[in-house]
């Protein structure tokens, strides 16, 4: 493969990605998303916090959006710390678990200890179908949190325990994580906004 071809490879990914961001404008992603937004909001005005958690890019995902909540999203806010966590930065609890209860359980174990009632728990995964996820997902669902959910195809089996998803219309893992980050920043950002207007956190000098 010469430059030339390769830069056509190129130019023909950002197109994809556009149209299925566009896909998702066309879903009203606008409404979606503030809805979730607002779920997460509530729950830390009241004392809660969002836990997240997914497998492979969608584990660094869940990382990185915990850190957005925990540090700041954008330079040119500097505002009051935001309580979440990820659920697969320990590697000791990680591995200990995989190794006693099985790789199913690495998300659901510490959820069980960590999860209370209220909290926000967001599950990140482009199939929908990973073992450990839908795992979590049933512990939410008898723990009493509020489960979301980026997903993506259709939705899988991670869809229906869901109180709310999005599902990124496509069958191509690259573009729905590059959806998935794009959605959690504005998540986050929307989480922001409403704690700031709501007076729940202030802005720092």
């Amino acid at each position: 493969m010469n430059v030339q071809q390769l830069a056509g490879q190129v130019e023909a990914a950002i197109r994809e990605s556009v149209a299925v961001k566009e896909r998702l404008l066309a879903d009203g992603i606008g409404a979606q998303l503030s809805v979730m937004a607002d779920r997460v909001a509530q729950s830390i005005a009241n004392g809660g916090k969002i836990l997240l958690c997914g497998n492979g890019g969608s584990a660094a995902d869940a990382q990185h959006l915990a850190g957005e909540f925990l540090v700041r999203l954008r330079a040119s806010l500097n505002r009051d710390a935001l309580p979440a966590l990820s659920l697969i930065t320990d590697s000791s609890t990680l591995t200990a678990c995989a190794n006693d209860y099985g790789f199913e359980q690495i998300f659901a174990r510490p959820l069980r200890a960590l999860g209370q009632k209220g909290d926000v728990l967001l599950a990140i995964t482009t199939s929908g179908n990973s073992a450990n996820v839908l795992a979590a997902l049933a512990v939410a669902r008898t723990q009493g949190l509020v489960s979301l959910g980026f997903l993506g195809g259709d939705g899988g089996a991670a869809l229906g325990p869901c109180d709310q998803a999005i599902v990124v219309p496509s069958h191509d893992t690259n573009r729905i994580q590059e959806s998935h980050i794009m959605l959690g920043h504005l998540l986050v950002q929307g989480v922001e906004e409403i704690l700031l207007a709501q007076g729940h956190i202030s802005e720092n000098s």
